[in-house]
């Protein structure tokens, strides 16, 4: 399964210029590590970078223009940077696998000249087999939708060789992204993967009065971003997955005192009630009786055992109603599940709990703070070499944060 391990955002919102790990050509950085954090005080714009991520995975899926006209948004104008005429732009780089040669993504949209956003240009770049050293070479380059692509698994734009494998490209729509169109095609394996990644992510928007709600009986495979087909997604895990399920209920049982099963009742108009029982009660609750915290954590476990996990996993602010002494296992259940390995998702998350952060390395923490100027500046807490002494003498990273040390560079 992909990994990114960089990732840059221009011109979007307070995110005038920030990184997160390592970029191509840049050789001093680390990359970003399977579980990934941003910490911040309120305003600081983590709220921004994870709706950065929601954005470019929205311009995929329902174009660039409705992407920027969605309801929290508010259009073009009021996504781009104050004072900016540049366009908004994003760099993705990531690898399919851990020892594959890393691609580099990037795209920037700007305002045509009827003011409405348009994808200004799109590029994936690749190094050559056993190249080390030096620029990437695209294998797809567009410039106001028309430009040139490279088909196979190993052409590319080489200066001064010819390929046949060079075509032409010229969209009729410049507010989809190219990679949406030429990825449909078996040509182009390289873009259809990436786009196949990119479309995977999963932005987490979940709200335990959506799982309270009763939805319309039917095994679903995967928990959707919103959680309001929990109950769907547990007939499926019983039926298909009874064993990962089982490790859920066990791992529940152990952080949540009481709840000994959870399971789903089809009422006669075929309508799935999710139910827990509890060994205090001898009749069930409801998923509409239970609290949001065991709701939360219940989704969060079921979204980690999903047999095909998305690849990339966004989640703001986990720790809202739950107890703090759950948030260390909670931590450590993402941990657990972002390995690194072949197959495991990506998880990235935002917080402002310093007990969360508790359970954290510097290397995985990364601080965002907004300047004088209105715009965020973002550091890893492992840059800091007091805080990396201070860690290793034993002191946890959320009480750093909480008493200051994170917050000077």
């Amino acid at each position: 399964m992909a990994l990114i391990e960089g990732f840059r955002v221009q011109n979007y919102r307070s995110l005038r210029d920030i990184t997160l790990g390592r970029l191509s050509g840049d050789r001093e950085a680390d990359p970003l590590t399977p579980l990934t954090v941003v910490i911040g005080k309120n305003g600081a714009g983590k709220s921004t970078l994870f709706d950065a991520f929601g954005f470019l995975a929205d311009c995929l899926t329902v174009g660039v223009e409705a992407a920027c006209d969605r309801e929290q948004r508010g259009g073009f104008e009021r996504l781009r940077s104050m004072g900016v005429q540049e366009p908004i732009r994003f760099e993705v780089y990531y690898r399919e696998a851990p020892k594959q040669r890393p691609i580099t993504y990037e795209v920037s949209i700007d305002l045509d000249q009827s003011s409405r956003p348009f994808v200004a240009s799109e590029i994936l770049r690749q190094r050559r087999r056993k190249q080390t050293h030096g620029r990437p070479f695209p294998f797809l380059r567009l410039t106001n939708g028309v430009g040139l692509v490279w088909a196979g698994e190993e052409a590319l734009d080489i200066d001064g060789e010819e390929s046949n494998e060079r075509e032409p490209v010229q969209l009729t729509d410049t507010r989809q992204l190219g990679i949406g169109t030429l990825g449909t095609l078996q040509d182009h394996p390289r873009i259809t993967r990436f786009r196949d990644f990119l479309k995977g992510w999963y932005l987490s928007y979940f709200t335990p009065d959506a799982a309270r709600g009763i939805p319309a009986a039917g095994p679903q495979r995967h928990l959707n971003m919103h959680g309001d087909n929990l109950g769907n997604v547990v007939q499926f895990m019983r039926r298909e997955h009874k064993d990962r399920f089982d490790s859920i209920l066990r791992r529940i049982a152990g952080r949540i005192p009481g709840v000994t099963n959870i399971d789903t009742h089809v009422t006669e108009d075929k309508r799935v009630l999710l139910r827990f029982n509890d060994s205090g009660f001898r009749d069930p609750f409801f998923a509409q009786q239970m609290s949001d915290g065991t709701l939360k954590v219940f989704a969060y476990l079921l979204l980690l055992e999903d047999p095909d996990p998305p690849p990339f996993i966004c989640i703001e602010e986990p720790e809202n109603g739950l107890y703090h002494k759950l948030l260390d296992s909670l931590a450590s259940e993402f941990r657990a599940h972002a390995t690194g390995r072949q197959g495991a998702p990506q998880i990235f998350v935002t917080t402002h709990q310093p007990y969360f952060v508790d359970a954290l390395t510097p290397h995985e923490v990364w601080v965002l703070e907004k300047g004088g100027d209105g715009f965020s500046a973002i550091w890893r807490a492992s840059s800091l070499e007091i805080v990396r002494n201070m860690v290793a003498e034993g002191l946890p990273l959320g009480g750093l944060w909480y008493s200051d040390y994170l917050d000077t560079r």
